[in-house]
């Protein structure tokens, strides 16, 4: 019967391994729809709330509290009530471990999250996307500062060609302001910063974190370093404002796309890749330029256009490097299995043929 299926079914079968591609491919494509819509919604609503113009609450340290201590909560009770995750176990999350790995990290998202959100009161949601591309250049520097990346030229022309589209696209801007200019790029240093220390601190420890695990250890660590310029900054001008009651539903609702983001980013990285979020990064970016100009009446000049196509660009040439990349790992990676498994079936065949002249004797 299995043979019969096998070759008096070879069409069917054809039929059902492409009908199994179709379903991979749009369920992809579903993961990084997803992922687009509430990047997109998180950014926005951020902005709504945090423009002097719009929500009016121009507290980008309270809400980033806020963000913090309900991706605590929620992922405490996942991971501790729930339990629909494990702690990782090999190794283990010790303290020492804890305060050396993942307190610098903490720390690092703590000033990203501050900065980038702080630039929302003085710029353009498309402006400060177009300031964003910047991340491959910050990532790649900072990696070849801590010697995890290798330098060179031709990677570090095309750094400065992103570079050269985002001073392009910053002459053209017309809402220009130095201080959301000075707090974004802050804010790329200190996430590009984050991305690396990943790397050394938790990587090559072997230490894997999904984002809820990421959020249980992170989040409460992330609020605990916001709590001190909170109190310096922003409490005094709350007790200022003091009439202001805060609405329930729109900070609910603000964080739960928060704490949905980062579920998107483990389905969309685990069930595609990171390259791919990079590259769905860019397709993001554009609407939400798109988005800025058309509905929230953004002003988006051709000089902000052309800067930016120049810098669209080099990312996207940064992207295909890394890809190329992937799939010379791949290889090399499937070139190893086959001789591993190539040199176990000569290691057996020689020890039969042992076997079999020891008992012929």
């Amino acid at each position: 019967m299995g043979k019969e299926g096998a070759s008096g079914g070879g069409g069917g079968g054809d039929g059902g391994m492409s009908e199994s591609v179709i379903r991979k491919v749009l369920i992809s494509y579903m993961y990084v729809a997803v992922w687009i819509f509430l990047s997109f919604s998180v950014i926005v609503y951020n902005k709504y709330i945090l423009d002097p113009k719009m929500y009016n609450w121009p507290f980008p340290i309270s809400l980033t509290m806020v963000h913090m201590a309900f991706c605590s909560s929620l992922a405490v009770a996942l991971v501790r009530v729930l339990r629909v995750v494990d702690l990782p176990s090999s190794p283990a999350m010790t303290s020492q471990l804890y305060v050396s790995s993942v307190v610098p990290i903490g720390a690092l998202y703590s000033l990203s999250l501050w900065f980038s959100n702080s630039a929302y009161i003085y710029l353009s949601v498309s402006f400060i996307q177009m300031l964003k591309a910047l991340m491959p250049v910050a990532v790649y520097s900072i990696g070849v500062l801590f010697k995890k990346e290798t330098f060179k030229s031709s990677a570090m022309l095309n750094m400065l060609s992103i570079s050269f589209g985002v001073a392009i696209a910053a002459y053209g801007e017309a809402r220009f302001d130095a201080r959301g200019v000075a707090l974004q790029l802050a804010a790329v240093a200190f996430e590009a910063t984050r991305l690396v220390l990943i790397q050394i601190l938790l990587t090559s420890k072997g230490i894997s974190l999904n984002p809820i695990t990421s959020l249980y250890y992170v989040a409460p660590c992330c609020l605990a370093f916001l709590v001190v310029p909170w109190v310096f900054v922003e409490l005094p001008r709350l007790r200022a404002v003091g009439s202001f009651q805060p609405d329930l539903f729109v900070f609910g609702t603000n964080s739960l796309c928060a704490f949905a983001l980062n579920l998107a980013v483990f389905l969309l990285v685990g069930k595609t890749s990171a390259l791919t979020m990079n590259v769905a990064g860019v397709v993001k970016d554009w609407l939400l330029i798109a988005f800025s100009w058309s509905v929230i009446r953004d002003t988006v000049t051709p000089i902000n256009l052309f800067g930016y196509g120049i810098a669209f660009l080099g990312v996207g040439y940064y992207n295909h490097v890394k890809l190329q990349v992937l799939k010379a790992k791949e290889a090399q990676k499937k070139a190893a299995q086959a001789d591993e498994e190539a040199g176990s079936l000569l290691q057996e065949r020689d020890s039969h043929g042992d076997r079999k002249t020891d008992n012929q004797a």
